[in-house]
């Protein structure tokens, strides 16, 4: 389990060095007040549901190796 909590560290770590930081909500919907925006919300949303499902399926990945390589 360690592994796991060691690779997400890892992610999450990388999300925040890489060329466009990965934001928080608080600046998202700062954006979306200052710009106005009539679909802002929910393309931000949307946004934020991929980033969870691309989350997910790392996490998915790291652990589908952990047990081959526990086999």
């Amino acid at each position: 389990m360690s592994k796991i909590t060691e690779y997400i560290d890892k992610e999450l770590e990388q999300m925040n060095r890489s060329i466009i930081a990965t934001p928080n909500e608080d600046y998202l919907l700062q954006f979306t007040e200052a710009n106005k925006g009539t679909n802002d919300y929910l393309l931000m949303q949307m946004a934020k549901n991929y980033g969870y499902k691309i989350a997910l399926l790392n996490v998915q990945d790291e652990i589908e190796k952990l047990k081959k390589l526990q086999s």
